[in-house]
């Protein structure tokens, strides 16, 4: 029988996976290490079990304790695996920018999760450094964990991640491709293949808002390059000890709207469901484009899975927010006609009136009014179905065949949200600009939209 211990033992040996449509302007081989395959869904899997190993070799970690650690939300699944199969307890602290399904994950895997500020310095006692240090300091048999610090970071991606890649790209490997954080991929896995060829290149994507790009070029630590973003698990505002700039040839930013869009083009142009940073990698590649030749073999790190990011790269609403999605709305088709004037017909005019109207501005739809006010629809489709019965329909007054008013809508819909609303029994919905007037949107304005 072949079958594994426990679930530790399936970590490594991630499948290399060739890109086509998001490289398809580059001019050499992509390739992604697809590191979801670890069982903890990302590559932190390989460096959260070292360091464990590492603690209990030295006796820092004695048998039933409690680790402590500061977590993106990766970093902290793959102690909390670590911790179930060993027999320890998990406190992790992390940032309130983390996604939701992060912290639900943990919280489901056994560990106990404080979520604190992101906007506040490394020192400040409520980070979630600091926060996890004092914990260590007053949990009895508890072990501080520190991946930013802990070498056996590096390690376990010099031992595991540098020596897969080598013998899956047979050593043709060129440019290794890395969005970085602790610094502990980078650093460990441009480090061996670097020993198996000086030659090749060793690419770091950041974040803005970040100061490693800074440090990098300049050896500053330049506070002033600190600000808010929102990727994820990439970028510092300290430098790790598991950096080792010398392994690293280039720093290159990528912006939060830039990662978050790459990441869905990598889901749905290649199949591939992969997390913020993946999109951080990719995009970044892209802007490196100019440095690339026919013969290179580019291998990019996809860190994780997309479903830690289901309620916010990968959710619509959230993009647009942040004005991430570039989505067409119907403040647009109202625009786009050039606000031409609603055309309306009062409830107590004949239903052949009605009709005349239609043929006369080419309309399928007509919002009825009554002292000012929109209380019903007629429609060419509803007229048409009422006459075939009873051709005299046409002497009734409008009141008496009307249907209700189409549905009120707001500008920022996104118009493939209208199908929500637009169907067999219903040709149309009504909206409202800033000013105060009504305009109406049909079927055939959402087609000729999404085709333009």
């Amino acid at each position: 029988m072949k079958y594994c211990d426990n679930i530790l033992e399936t970590i490594g040996n991630t499948p290399m996976v060739k890109l086509h449509r998001v490289t398809a302007t580059l001019p050499c081989t992509v390739l992604a290490k697809v590191e979801f395959f670890n069982p903890g869904n990302s590559i932190k899997d390989r460096m959260a079990v070292k360091m464990v190993d590492v603690a209990e070799e030295k006796g820092l970690l004695k048998p039933g304790g409690t680790l402590i650690e500061g977590t993106s939300g990766n970093t902290g699944m793959g102690l909390a695996l670590a911790a179930i199969i060993r027999g320890y307890k998990c406190i992790f602290t992390t940032t309130d920018k983390q996604s939701k399904e992060k912290v639900d994950i943990l919280k489901a895997v056994g560990a106990e999760v404080i979520v604190c500020p992101t906007n506040v310095e490394p020192e400040d006692p409520r980070s979630y450094y600091s926060v996890s240090k004092r914990l260590a300091t007053e949990v009895p048999n508890s072990f501080y964990v520190n991946q930013y610090d802990n070498l056996a970071n590096r390690d376990a991606h010099y031992e595991q991640t540098g020596p897969e890649i080598w013998e899956q790209t047979e050593g043709k490997i060129t440019h290794l491709v890395v969005a970085t954080g602790t610094g502990g991929t980078v650093t460990g896995t441009g480090k061996y293949l670097k020993e198996k060829n000086p030659n090749i290149k060793v690419w770091a994507i950041d974040s803005y808002g970040s100061l490693l790009k800074k440090y990098f070029e300049t050896g500053q630590l330049d506070m002033s390059e600190v600000y808010p973003y929102i990727t994820e698990g990439i970028g510092e505002d300290f430098v790790p000890e598991n950096y080792d700039m010398k392994v690293i040839d280039k720093f290159e930013k990528v912006t939060d709207k830039d990662a978050a869009v790459m990441a869905r083009r990598i889901t749905k142009e290649e199949g591939i469901f992969v997390g913020y940073s993946a999109g951080s990698a990719i995009a970044g590649l892209l802007q490196l484009k100019e440095s690339l030749k026919p013969t290179d073999v580019v291998v990019v790190i996809f860190h994780d899975h997309g479903s830690r990011y289901v309620g916010k790269i990968y959710n619509d609403q959230w993009m647009m927010e942040r004005g991430f999605l570039d989505v067409k709305t119907v403040k647009d088709v109202v625009n786009g006609r050039r606000n031409q004037p609603l055309v309306t017909i009062s409830a107590d005019e004949k239903v052949s009136e009605a009709i005349a109207r239609m043929k006369k501005y080419d309309i399928e739809h007509i919002p009825v009014e009554q002292g000012g006010e929109l209380i019903g629809a007629i429609s060419e489709n509803g007229l048409f179905n009422r006459l075939i019965d009873d051709a005299n329909l046409k002497d009734a007054l409008v009141q008496q065949v009307m249907q209700p008013l189409f549905p009120l809508v707001s500008q920022d819909t996104p118009i493939e949200k209208l199908s929500v609303y637009i169907n067999r029994e219903n040709g149309a919905v009504l909206t409202k600009d800033d000013s105060g007037n009504h305009h109406i949107v049909t079927k055939y304005d959402i087609i000729q939209a999404l085709g333009r």
